[in-house]
């Protein structure tokens, strides 16, 4: 396992397991699953309402809390709820949270990131980050915020590696999560020359090549999946290293295209959208 070090002196490992989509029984199986492989990055969020599968997983995998990073984020209907991330501790089963994200950039963001802070000085969280978060908006955060964001979480992969981001996060040292990191499973994507010829060269898949890709770029990655062979095979990028030839090439690929681009309406309704309970 390879490890970023945030600006605030926090490691956290380069590669996890996302439970995005998953049931909460989904969840926990999967979570079990990929700690008991080894995988000690785990993301989740209120919004996917599997927090609680995904704290009975961690138990159920026997690793200890201390050996597990956890990452989850906040719905924009409880930013500025005083007892928000007290009820996410509860469902997650935890005493602290090492990287809590704001979900989205809906107008209440400031009061929710307020509350981040006010845990982060408690202990409750040691690091917070803003995910899909415009670039207006992260300077913001970043230019006048008490605590400056440590990582963003956003679309990022070989046809969109988030270029000038990157731009912006380099001043303030801050890391990056990328969610979409095969494309949204673009088949096009997965399937490019480029991919194609490197899996060949390095004896790995044309998936395993684009993880390592981001994670040489900076990038970290959760890749979701229920199946635990994907799961081991999703890791099994640490033990080859692309050049910087073949990173070149890689960045010839990039066509300025992403999967999601939130609307101002989409942004209205999630921050409205009341979550169903997390069982």
């Amino acid at each position: 396992m390879e490890y970023l070090t945030l600006n605030n002196g926090i490691k956290m490992p380069m590669a996890g397991i996302g439970v995005f989509m998953m049931s909460p029984a989904e969840a926990e199986a999967a979570v079990e699953s990929a700690l008991k492989s080894g995988v000690r990055l785990i993301d989740t969020a209120n919004g996917y309402m599997n927090e609680s599968g995904t704290g009975r997983g961690i138990k159920k995998s026997g690793v200890a809390r201390e050996e597990i990073f956890l990452v989850t984020k906040l719905w924009p209907t409880v930013y500025e709820k005083e007892t928000a991330i007290d009820e996410t501790l509860a469902r997650l089963d935890t005493d602290y949270i090492d990287l809590l994200f704001l979900h989205q950039p809906t107008d209440n963001w400031r009061e929710g990131y307020k509350n981040i802070e006010k845990a982060y000085k408690e202990g409750k969280v040691k690091a917070i980050g803003l995910s899909n978060f415009p670039e207006d908006l992260l300077k913001e955060a970043i230019d006048t915020m008490e605590i400056k964001p440590h990582m963003v979480q956003v679309e990022a992969h070989p046809y969109f590696p988030q270029t000038e981001l990157k731009k912006i996060l380099a001043e303030p040292g801050m890391g990056l999560m990328a969610w979409y990191p095969l494309g949204h499973g673009d088949k096009n994507l997965i399937r490019e020359p480029v991919f194609t010829e490197l899996s060949a060269k390095y004896g790995k898949t044309n998936v395993q090549i684009i993880l390592r890709w981001h994670v040489q770029s900076g990038n970290v990655i959760f890749p979701g999946s229920k199946n635990p062979d994907h799961i081991r095979d999703n890791f099994d990028i640490f033990d080859f290293v692309l050049t910087e030839e073949d990173m070149e090439a890689i960045a010839r690929v990039d066509k300025g295209v992403r999967y999601y681009t939130a609307t101002p309406e989409m942004i209205a309704q999630y921050a409205t959208m009341e979550l169903q309970p997390d069982l």
